[in-house]
């Protein structure tokens, strides 16, 4: 009987293309993978590889399960991007991204340039700026964290860290922003340090250069800079709990529309600034169009998240009467889907935008490097790109505070 082995003949069109296989048979490729979306030059695929999807986009210098099998669905890789071991599902990893043994990336992730995990990383819906680096037996799920300048000067999350993504009520209401999108996408800001066997109870924000020592689970915002905080053992009590009474509703509002707005800012950077630097490389406007996709993905994950948990205090309530704020949430989540599913765009920020791009288009004309390009940037000129999407994040704010006007805390940003 014939050995029949699947995707074997993508397998030694691989080959011919360049691409390393040093045991062709113990490698599965599906049949929906397209090998013109696979890169000939430098690319080495160890034993017990399985490959499947559409949308997968592998580039040159990617190095897969050097550590031990990988699983790939349906995620772009660019350039020199290592995963060494584990399950990896619709998520995009820009250039020398790298993750260690056991590592899960489930849907909805973008792993931006240079950004590092160790051993056992589980993320899902989570977006990392370039050089954030994770040590091992972390679960960092639905949070953004930005913050560093390099590989050897970068934000950092400590071994057996949690990023706590449940409410007590089952909600996933809880993404945390560690650093914020108008000053951490210029690459220029103080690290963000989250010390080991510590967490975080989402949704929490976060600025830059602080230092969060060992053990300590966040339960607060911090939004001020270059803090050292020293957490304290909770003090043992045991209180009445009311199922669905939703006490902290305000802050989980706030942070989710804050969460969104840094999303929106986002998304305009990658389509004014970032698509023009994915342009030069190979698969580029592929990996780019994926990083869209997520981003898009992240924003209705969210809301879907907001909506589940509105619907939520309806039912819980029954025929009592909820309070003002608990009401106006429940009866405005339609018009926050229209803020967030539509284009944020005002006189201001198109101003704004303009300004920065003009000058970003002169003093990086003949760079194709997106990190060398940033970087090399003037402070005056990155400055004028924060206050861009600063804009963009306060007028989504704005138009959210127009519509949740119980919510004080929308007002004061």
């Amino acid at each position: 009987m014939e050995l029949k082995i699947r995707g074997l003949d993508k397998v030694r069109q691989l080959m011919e293309k360049g691409v390393l296989i040093p045991n062709p048979y113990s490698l599965d490729i599906g049949d929906d993978v397209k090998v013109e979306r696979i890169s000939g030059q430098d690319v080495v695929i160890y034993p017990g590889c399985r490959i499947d999807g559409s949308g997968t986009v592998i580039s040159a210098g990617v190095q897969l399960g050097r550590e031990g099998p990988v699983t790939l669905e349906n995620c772009r890789l660019g350039p020199r991007v290592e995963l060494k071991a584990g399950y990896f599902n619709g998520s995009v990893f820009l250039e020398k991204a790298s993750l260690g043994l056991g590592a899960q990336v489930r849907e909805g992730c973008i792993l931006e340039e240079e950004t590092n995990g160790a051993h056992c990383v589980g993320l899902k819906q989570t977006i990392l700026f370039p050089f954030v680096t994770l040590g091992s037996l972390i679960n960092f799920c639905d949070c953004l964290m930005a913050g560093g300048t390099s590989r050897k000067n970068h934000s950092e999350v400590g071994s057996s860290y949690i990023h706590f993504n449940f409410t007590p009520e089952g909600n996933k209401t809880t993404p945390s922003l560690i650093g914020d999108v108008a000053r951490g996408v210029m690459l220029n800001q103080p690290p963000i340090f989250l010390g080991g066997q510590g967490g975080m109870i989402g949704p929490l924000r976060m600025g830059f250069g602080n230092v969060v020592a060992a053990g300590t689970i966040l339960r607060k915002d911090i939004l001020e800079d270059n803090k050292l905080i020293v957490g304290n053992t909770q003090a043992e009590r045991v209180i009445d709990y009311r199922p669905g009474f939703y006490p902290n509703l305000p802050h989980i509002v706030v942070n989710n529309i804050h969460y969104l707005s840094h999303l929106i800012a986002l998304e305009q950077w990658y389509s004014h600034v970032r698509r023009l630097f994915f342009e030069h490389q190979e698969f580029g406007l592929l990996i780019y169009e994926g990083a869209r996709h997520n981003l898009a993905g992240a924003k209705e994950e969210r809301l879907k998240r907001l909506q589940a948990m509105a619907d939520q205090i309806v039912k819980k309530a029954g025929n009592k009467t909820l309070k003002p704020d608990k009401q106006q949430f429940c009866d405005k989540m339609p018009e926050i889907h229209k803020i967030f599913l539509n284009e944020i765009e005002t006189s201001k920020i198109v101003l704004a935008r303009e300004r920065f791009l003009k000058t970003l288009f002169q003093q990086t004309e003949k760079k194709k490097f997106y990190i060398e390009a940033i970087q090399g940037l003037p402070e005056e000129t990155a400055g004028q790109g924060v206050q861009w999407l600063q804009a963009v994040v306060a007028e989504a704010v704005r138009r959210s505070a127009e519509v949740l006007s119980e919510f004080k805390g929308l007002r004061k940003y």
